[in-house]
């Protein structure tokens, strides 16, 4: 009989892997970050995405930073927070970028990602608003797991 250090582990025991969602905090000098209004729901979130085959976490959230706000910026500003639980299906892997007084007209934002609206198949943003949020905001605004793992750590 096998010792505990030699059992084999069923397949279905090992952890299966999971999609890692890549996101940015963008931050201003008040110390709020950047806010993406989720079209067709009444809830904000941070510009984020799926990391696709073959992306490094930062090129992920490069990609969807720029997507999701047409902000192109370069990979060495981005300061590697880390990687979080989030969902049982989804990890999140998050970076923070530090922007100057160049991004208080929030009106040069835009989405240039679309899905097509589940009713009508009308292709739609991703995001339609932009806002800065303090962490007095986040619990009114955010998904409740957003708002959670936001508050649990520094920007």
């Amino acid at each position: 009989m096998k010792n505990d250090d030699e059992m084999e582990v069923p397949a279905l025991a090992a952890e299966t892997k999971r999609a890692v969602s890549c996101g940015t905090l963008v931050v201003n000098r008040q110390g709020e970050i950047l806010l993406c209004h989720v079209t067709g729901t009444q809830s904000w979130d941070i510009p984020k995405g799926v990391q696709e085959q073959g992306e490094s976490t930062l090129e992920a959230a490069r990609r969807e930073l720029r997507e999701e706000t047409g902000l192109d910026v370069e990979g060495d500003r981005f300061e590697d927070i880390g990687d979080f639980d989030y969902r049982r299906d989804k990890r999140l892997h998050l970076y923070r970028v530090w922007v100057a007084d160049d991004l208080k007209n929030l009106q040069s934002l835009s989405c240039t990602s679309y899905y097509p609206h589940f009713h009508t198949g009308k292709m739609i943003p991703e995001v339609d608003a932009f806002r800065w949020a303090g962490r007095d905001d986040i619990r009114r605004l955010c998904w409740p797991r957003m708002a959670n793992r936001l508050l649990s750590i520094e920007w």
